[in-house]
């Protein structure tokens, strides 16, 4: 089985965010990157499947933010290769533009299956997933927690649903998976192995032509999260705190 992985870069959270002077996208010149949790997933599933059942994968990833140190690391699991899409521009492309170009490079590489993160923190609900399977003009599954290798030409994915319901779903190949987990937590890697990795492995780089604006969602405007009332810590001693709660309550007139 062949399988492509998509990695993407996403701001790291753990940091504040600025807009941009245009005020319609995000300032990423001061930002760091961390691989996006979910594509960290896909491709913990797809080295399971490749244990499992055979076959190779490959990495497809734009070259953008820190992805190199999530290459190597990826290269150090066990990665058969790695593809970069080089990138004019400094931003990422829009979603539609985006999946294009992961398309044009995954149908060069005959791929049997294609996992990719079901969603991504820096995208707009999660159309990269479904768009890209449409380019590649392959049937989609989302929400994907787990898949098993069922001979035949087929991969059993399990879909959750709302309530945490998994469904079972006979999905015959070639296909593409939204992964929301794998069956078992991406694997950790020690930095000599890392290190060993950066040393011997060589990336691939695959042009794929930016295509035109596409019709969607287009950003107008962003704004910073609103700032509320601070919260107000409470001192003193047991009684004395609640005490201070019960007059708070009654302020909003909750108690009498």
């Amino acid at each position: 089985m062949k399988i492509a992985v998509v990695i993407r870069q996403v701001p790291d959270l753990i940091e504040p965010l600025e807009i941009a002077d245009s005020g319609a996208a995000l300032d990423l010149d001061g930002a760091t990157f961390i691989v996006n949790e979910t594509d960290d997933h896909a491709l913990e599933q797809a080295l399971l499947l490749k244990e499992a059942a055979g076959g190779s994968v490959t990495v497809v990833a734009m070259d953008f933010g820190d992805v190199d140190d999530t290459l190597y690391a990826a290269a150090a699991k066990g990665v058969d290769q790695i593809v970069k899409i080089p990138l004019d521009e400094d931003s990422l492309p829009e979603t539609q533009a985006a999946a294009a170009m992961y398309a044009a490079v995954i149908k060069e590489l005959g791929a049997d299956l294609v996992l990719i993160g079901v969603n991504a923190h820096n995208e707009l609900a999660g159309l990269v997933a479904p768009v890209l399977a449409l380019e590649l003009g392959l049937p989609y599954v989302g929400v994907v927690r787990g898949a098993k290798a069922a001979g035949d030409g087929l991969i059993h994915a399990f879909k959750e649903f709302p309530g945490a319901v998994l469904a079972k779903m006979a999905v015959r190949l070639p296909a593409v998976l939204g992964i929301l987990a794998a069956d078992q937590a991406p694997r950790y890697v020690p930095v000599s192995r890392i290190r060993a990795a950066m040393k011997t492995t060589r990336f691939e780089e695959k042009e794929a032509v930016v295509p035109a604006a596409a019709a969607g969602v287009t950003v107008q405007r962003m704004y910073l999260p609103e700032v509320g009332e601070r919260a107000e810590m409470l001192d003193g001693s047991a009684e004395e705190v609640a005490g201070r709660i019960v007059e708070i309550l009654a302020e909003k007139g909750l108690v009498k």
